[in-house]
């Protein structure tokens, strides 16, 4: 009897359960609740800027003081969005959503509570740690939580919700700020908003756990012939992930100039008020996010995504060139450039799609993580270059560098795809 059971158990392993087929309802539940955190981590990059000359009244900080807490915000998050890719890898995703979530309530709690620089300092710092996993968190769920036929449209509501993200944010803080009479109410306002985000997605955290069906797929491998481990760096190897990561570096440059400084430089252009050309930012937001929906559309009727983010990106590129050769009045150089923001959103899912294909199997979170560190990596770097540019009266060098950081990023996509397809060759011939 023994030895019959010890031969039934050695040749019968136990029914692992099965991963739960995604349906319209439950990819859509999914979706909705990543956009609804990535939202978040895009109204936390705005956490502090709204509110910069209440900053100066209250502490005597100069703006180049401030400018200091968006620098140490982005380059926190980008060394810890390369890092928290390997935390997703090995951990999953949720656990590393719930503590991002927690560190945004600190930090807003850091910031009601300041007295001095040094207390904004620790604000923007926590800040910068939460916003580092939400790029390898969201779309690691997102690949693996979500059927194919609607990852696109996923990709899409993930960008959108980002976008809203940062036109909601100064809102919110300047409204609650002018309400309340205090910004330090607006700050703790800000930690309940993220309290009650981080509630909701514990409440509904079956839909983040993207270690389903993980039995199912070691019992696979341990089926399959042994392979020498590979070492979690080396998906560093790959010429594809440097690429993507100076895809995100020269796009996210482009839209540093356009969100710092569109509006300062086509005043100064065309001699009239901030004011009359203040809108142009939220324009290029709003067409962004236009675009993004199209291209949801556009991502299940191509393969070639390099093609596609080569004409929308050139687009936008040539549209800005009009604005910088400066032959055009104040109201129709704001609206060309506002209209430059559908081409960057139109690209935005088959960028997204464009870095999962360049992705190796198992490493996810880690490429994710790495090539989106290029988005932090081109705002905390750009912003100055192109903040200079300005002080030396060469307002249209904004945008003519803006349209030049647009067509690097076309080429870094280019080189994907061109990859890509020659390794696919290599594979069939």
């Amino acid at each position: 009897m023994s030895i019959a059971l010890s031969a039934r158990t050695s040749t019968h392993s136990p029914t692992p359960t099965p991963t739960p087929t995604p349906t319209a309802r439950s990819d859509l539940a999914v979706i909705s609740l990543v956009g609804l955190a990535h939202g978040t981590s895009h109204f936390f990059h705005l956490l502090l800027p709204p509110l910069f000359p209440a900053f100066i009244r209250d502490f005597g900080v100069s703006y180049s003081q401030l400018g200091l807490l968006v620098s140490l915000f982005f380059v926190i998050s980008a060394v810890g969005q390369a890092l928290s890719g390997f935390l997703v890898d090995r951990v999953g995703a949720r656990p590393v959503l719930f503590a991002a979530m927690g560190c945004f309530v600190a930090a807003a709690l850091a910031a009601a509570g300041a007295q001095d620089y040094g207390g904004l300092m620790l604000a923007a710092a926590l800040a910068g740690l939460g916003n580092s996993p939400f790029h390898p968190a969201d779309f690691t769920i997102l690949n693996k939580r979500v059927s194919a036929p609607r990852l696109g449209h996923a990709f899409s509501v993930h960008g959108i919700s980002g976008n809203l993200g940062w036109a909601v944010a100064p809102l919110v803080l300047i409204g609650m700020s002018e309400a309340a009479g205090s910004w330090r109410v607006a700050y703790l306002g800000c930690a309940l908003l993220a309290g009650a985000v981080g509630l909701t997605m514990w409440l509904n955290r079956g839909l983040l756990d993207d270690r389903l069906g993980e039995a199912v797929r070691s019992q696979t491998a341990a089926a399959l012939p042994a392979a020498t481990p590979e070492h979690p760096m080396a998906f560093l190897k790959l010429p594809s992930v440097w690429m993507c990561f100076s895809f995100f570096f020269w796009t996210t440059a482009a839209l540093s100039a356009i969100l710092s400084f569109a509006g300062p430089a086509l005043a100064r252009m065309h001699a009239v008020p901030l004011s009359a050309t203040a809108f142009v930012v939220t324009g290029y937001m709003l067409c962004a996010a236009a675009g993004m929906v199209a291209g949801g559309y556009l991502l299940a009727r191509t393969q070639r995504l390099e093609r596609s983010i080569a004409l929308a990106m050139g687009a936008s590129a040539l549209l800005l060139l009009v604005v910088a050769a400066d032959v055009l009045p104040a109201l129709a150089a704001s609206a060309l450039a506002a209209l430059a923001g559908f081409g960057t959103g139109l690209a935005g899912p088959s960028r997204d799609m464009l870095v999962k294909r360049a992705a190796p199997p198992g490493a996810t979170g880690r490429v994710y993580g790495t090539v989106y560190s290029g988005l932090d990596a081109g705002f905390a770097l750009a912003a100055p270059v192109f903040g200079w540019m300005l002080d030396r009266g060469h307002p249209q060098a904004v945008f003519a560098g803006a349209a030049i950081s647009l067509m690097l990023g076309v080429a870094c996509a280019g080189l994907v795809g061109w990859r890509a397809r020659s390794q696919a060759r290599l594979l069939t011939a």
